[in-house]
């Protein structure tokens, strides 16, 4: 039944259920129901069945349990919990309004957040739900939530319940597991067990959460009047690294808070070695503002921080002495990549459906067919990936992209960039598979980069380590992929804590990891940090434009620097590439 029909239906049950309360109740009743109430009735019930079509029923292959979740693009994207894929496997059976079974396949998963995004297979129109600013949410509005509760959605058709918003941006602790629910929406609209990852609605039907975990009565899991939705705003963070087929992890600043006499919230310990110390933040500093929002609670410092995946840069207002200072800080990681593969788990193996007795058409109980085998190739198993297929798509792109910069496969080539820093002082730098140097004549300076030599990986203008970052865009457009150990697709994040969402490719090889930053419009490498050892602070190079000759792109102007000091900008006069023959000796 489409949208159109349901709504006409709606209406005219309303106006059915109407004329009999005015028959009943004469005049009365009709000022009882001005016209504004009935276009609020009438606007909710086309809300609901505009948006019904969208929610999910979940069920693994197995029979056994099973969940809501709620499409957000035409193409099958849909948003679940964790809990509610977890250990079903790569491929779910899903329903939808429409009546008809679909299958779908995990992409990624946060274990910490409880969130998972899988995609419904055999359309590129499902219907989708809009999403909303949970940032506009508040205390009192109404909201309505749609699911599968206690798996009574035997037709797919979603359970509607309706209630108010009694709270936001709330910390729940994790309850004997990483589930760690930050900047929660607060509802006593009712959810049950089986609504777990279905969507949580303002009243004009914009997505503005994802119902996860509910408060309890201690005898049974019966709602007790409290439930809790992952905030969409949170989700849009972490969306390109779901998208990423990764088991994504979320942040920390490296340094735990406490509330001090006067109520401030003020740094208790921190990391030596986190970005958040190398930025200039000591024990004792008040914590004024993190992510543009005002802090004045410990639980307001966990929850700006909650809503943000490993890797992120922030900024961050402290006050010392009276002095205010703004930095940008990296976030770390919340927890080691062991206990989170671990809390994470592997696909188990499907069970036998349990024997159900006669007479409950239960379609969930019903044995789940085989996936079909034009399915098959969507999955691929690597340890740190919910489903690696899909972060091989992403890379793929950026790849391709890389390719139109010119042919630099030729790894038996020498770079030689000249130019000047700022005040004219003409600069020489050599890149090259084995050693590379910056040679800047008027200072009589040297920095040789020597492969074999890890105390020269820091050369550079105040050991800013840029002669290594040369080196890595070396390797990374001579040999592709090939260059490196690990070579994957992040997500996307704000580059340097600002603007708009860039791409990031993660590149690891001999210990030294960078992070590349394309333009998600332009496609242009925007720049790249590398980190050589943790004890070290990462190089940071931006590339502020770029020129093409007859064979290949050049960076005409980039700054490079690491935290503590200042930028040196670089700008290109002329770059040269050299191709040369290794030396072999003669065979006796």
């Amino acid at each position: 039944m489409n949208s159109i029909v349901l709504t006409s239906f709606y209406r005219l049950g309303l106006l059915l259920a109407i004329s009999l309360l005015v028959s009943a109740s004469g005049s009365q009743a009709q000022d009882a129901l001005p016209e504004s109430v009935l276009q609020d009735q009438l606007k909710r019930i086309e809300t609901i069945a505009r948006v019904s079509p969208s929610v999910v029923a979940i069920f693994p292959p197995s029979g056994k349990g099973g969940g809501s979740g709620v499409l957000i693009s035409p193409d099958g994207l849909a948003l679940t919990n964790f809990h509610v894929v977890r250990g079903a496997g790569p491929f779910l059976k899903c329903g939808l309004n429409d009546g008809n079974i679909y299958d779908a396949v995990l992409i990624g998963i946060d274990p910490t957040g409880d969130v998972a995004i899988i995609k419904l297979l055999g359309r590129d129109d499902f219907p989708t739900s809009t999403l909303g600013d949970s940032d506009q949410a508040r205390a009192g509005d109404w909201a309505f939530a749609m699911g599968n509760p206690f798996l009574l959605a035997a037709d797919f058709t979603p359970t509607l319940t309706f209630g108010m918003i009694s709270g936001v941006k709330r910390y729940q602790y994790p309850a004997g597991s990483f589930l760690e629910y930050t900047d929660c929406i607060q509802v006593d609209t009712s959810i049950n067990p089986g609504n777990s990852g279905g969507p949580l609605y303002n009243t004009d039907g914009e997505l503005i959460g994802i119902n996860g975990r509910i408060s309890v009565e201690k005898r049974g899991r019966v709602n007790a009047g409290a439930g809790y939705a992952i905030s969409i705003n949170q989700i849009k963070n972490f969306s390109d690294h779901l998208l990423s087929g990764r088991v994504v992890d979320h942040a920390t600043l490296g340094a735990t808070v406490r509330t001090d006499e006067f109520s401030n919230v003020v740094v208790d310990s921190i990391l030596p070695n986190c970005d958040a110390a190398r930025q200039g933040l000591r024990s004792g500093d008040e914590i004024v503002s993190f992510g543009g929002r005002a802090i004045g609670s410990v639980n307001q410092f966990k929850n700006a921080v909650g809503i943000y995946p490993k890797g992120w840069k922030t900024p961050l207002t402290y006050r010392r002495d009276g002095q205010r200072t703004e930095i940008i800080v990296r976030l770390e990681a919340l927890h080691s990549t062991g206990e989170l593969l671990q809390f994470a788990g592997t696909p188990d193996a499907p069970e036998k459906p349990e024997k159900k007795p006669p007479g409950i058409p239960l379609h969930h109980a019903k044995p789940a067919p085989q996936i079909p085998k034009q399915y098959a190739h969507l999955y691929q198993a690597r340890q740190g990936f919910a489903n690696y297929y899909f972060n091989k798509q992403h890379q793929q792109r950026l790849i391709d992209q890389l390719k139109t910069m010119g042919n630099f496969s030729d790894q038996e080539s020498k770079w030689t960039f000249t130019g000047t820093l700022p005040e004219d002082v003409p600069f020489r730098m050599v890149i090259s598979e084995f050693a590379s140097l910056l040679e800047i004549p008027t200072l009589d300076k040297i920095h040789l980069l020597d492969i074999e030599r890890p105390d020269t990986f820091q050369a550079g203008l105040h050991s800013e380590g840029m002669l290594m970052g040369f080196y890595q865009l070396h390797r990374l457009l001579t040999q592709g992929a090939e260059g490196f150990t690990e070579f994957y697709y992040i997500g996307s994040e704000k580059i340097d804590g600002t603007g708009p969402k860039v791409d990031i490719l993660m590149t690891m090889e001999s210990g030294r990891d960078v992070r590349w930053y394309f333009d998600k419009k332009t496609k242009q490498l925007l720049g790249w940090d590398t980190f050589i050892d943790p004890e070290f602070p990462e190089c940071r190079i931006r590339v502020t434009s770029w020129s093409t000759d007859a064979k290949h792109a050049q960076p005409t102007e980039w700054a490079a620097r690491s935290a503590g000091n200042p930028s040196s900008v670089y700008r290109l006069e002329k770059m040269e590439i050299e191709t040369f023959q290794r030396a072999i000796a003669p065979q006796p």
